[in-house]
C-alpha cells in the first residue's frame, strides 16, 4: 500500500461556534490520537478526506499526517457525515506504525458462480466485511473468493481465505463465511429464526380442526341430553298410571 499525504493546521479553539466558522471557511475539525501519541486538534480541507477514503483501501488508507511542522502516520478511525447533504463534518484520525499492528475491517466478495447454484441451491454470503489484523500497510483493499467449485451443502472457511503474509481474519478457523445450501434448508433457517413455536394450551384459531380426544368430551355431553328428553316424556305416562 502506497502511503498518501494530508496537510492539517493546529487548531486551538474547539466548541460548536468555532467548528461553524471553521466550516464556513471551507475547513472541518479533527483530531490526531494514538498510543504514545499527544491528542492534536486539526483542520483539514473536507475534500481532502473525501478523496483520502473514496480510494481502494477506503479508511484503512495510510496517510502521512502533516501538521506543526510534524509527520504522523495515521488511518481514518472515524468519519461523522451530515444525514442529508453527505458532507464531512468531523474527521478522526487514528496514529499507526508499520511495526504495530492494528484491526481494520475488509469488505468480502465473491466471484464466479457455484456449481451448486447451477443445480438449484443458492449462494448464502455470510459476510459482507471481515475482521482483519495485521501490520497497516499489509491490510488488503478487499478479500475476494472464488465459488465456482462450490457444491451444494458446501462452504469455504476462514482457514480457507488466501490473505497477505501477518494478516489474519478475527474469527475462528473453521467458520464458513459463504456457503451453498438448497431451498429446503433456507426455509428452514427462516421458519428457524422468524416463526414462532405454537403455545401449549392455546385455543384452537377461528375454524381449526379440533384437537385429538376433544370429540369424546362433546360425545358424552350429548348423552345426558338425549336422556332428559326420555325423562320429560315418561313423566305423563308414570302420571297417568297413578289415575288407574
Amino acid at each position: 500500500m502506497e502511503t498518501q499525504t494530508l496537510k492539517a493546521e493546529v487548531r486551538t479553539e474547539g466548541g460548536k461556534g468555532p467548528a461553524r466558522q471553521l466550516r464556513m471557511k471551507g475547513l472541518i475539525p479533527a483530531v490526531f490520537y494514538g498510543p504514545g501519541k499527544k491528542p492534536a486538534n486539526l483542520t483539514v480541507k473536507p475534500d481532502d478526506v473525501v478523496d483520502l477514503v473514496s480510494g481502494e483501501f477506503g479508511r484503512n488508507q495510510i496517510v502521512t499526517l502533516e501538521f506543526g511542522g510534524n509527520k504522523e502516520l495515521a488511518v481514518v478511525r472515524d468519519l461523522e457525515i451530515d444525514p442529508l447533504s453527505r458532507a464531512v463534518l468531523h474527521v478522526d484520525f487514528y496514529s499507526v506504525a508499520r511495526d504495530r499492528a492494528v484491526r481494520a475491517k475488509v469488505p468480502f466478495l465473491t466471484k464466479g458462480r457455484a456449481v451448486g447454484v447451477a443445480q438449484g441451491g443458492v449462494l448464502r454470503v455470510i459476510y459482507r466485511s471481515l475482521p482483519v489484523l495485521g501490520a497497516p500497510d499489509q491490510i488488503p483493499a478487499k478479500i475476494e473468493v472464488d465459488v465456482t467449485p462450490l457444491d451444494l451443502h458446501q462452504a469455504i472457511r476462514v482457514k480457507d481465505l488466501k490473505l497477505p503474509a501477518g494478516v489474519t481474519v478475527a474469527y475462528p478457523p473453521e467458520r464458513p463465511v459463504v456457503s451453498v445450501e438448497t431451498k429446503e434448508k433456507e426455509k428452514t433457517d427462516e421458519e428457524f429464526y422468524g416463526t414462532a413455536a405454537p403455545v401449549a394450551g392455546a385455543a384452537p384459531a377461528a375454524g381449526a380442526a379440533p384437537a385429538a380426544g376433544a370429540a369424546a368430551p362433546a360425545a358424552g355431553a350429548a348423552a345426558p341430553a338425549a336422556g332428559a328428553k326420555d325423562a320429560k316424556a315418561a313423566a305423563p305416562a308414570a302420571k297417568d298410571a297413578k289415575k288407574k
